[in-house]
């Protein structure tokens, strides 16, 4: 049985902290979970902290796009926080791009982030 990620709720705002390494189901086990409470907690954001990994290879490049594609769809947007010196250099040198998340170096930056209105010069 795979682990699941808890999504904690901080106002309009949904939580996900990444505590260790992701396997497929839980990466599963999250998108549906954060689709659901999205739509139950009519949350306008998310944030995804990181801070804890590592390392990081394409497989959690693509799930952090996935899951800020599936937000966006449902009218939150994301910030991914707590991203790492070494993984960003990593994320760069496997060609990905996170297509529409935006990122923050902490949980308060990140909150503050989405606290923006949308097209806000200093996003």
């Amino acid at each position: 049985m795979s682990e699941r990620i808890p999504v904690l709720r901080i106002g309009d705002v949904l939580l996900v902290s990444v505590q260790f390494e992701l396997e497929d189901q839980t990466v599963l086990n999250l998108q549906e979970d954060l689709a659901e409470q999205i739509v139950a907690k009519s949350a306008r954001g998310v944030v995804i902290d990181i801070s804890a990994l590592e390392i990081v290879d394409s497989f959690v490049g693509r799930m952090l796009a996935t899951v800020a594609a599936i937000s966006r769809v449902l009218d939150a947007r994301t910030v991914v926080v707590g991203m790492r010196p070494a993984v960003a250099i990593t994320l760069v040198e496997l060609g990905l791009s996170l297509g529409g998340v935006s990122t923050a170096l902490d949980l308060e930056k990140g909150l503050a982030k989405l606290r923006r209105p949308i097209g806000s010069a200093s996003q």
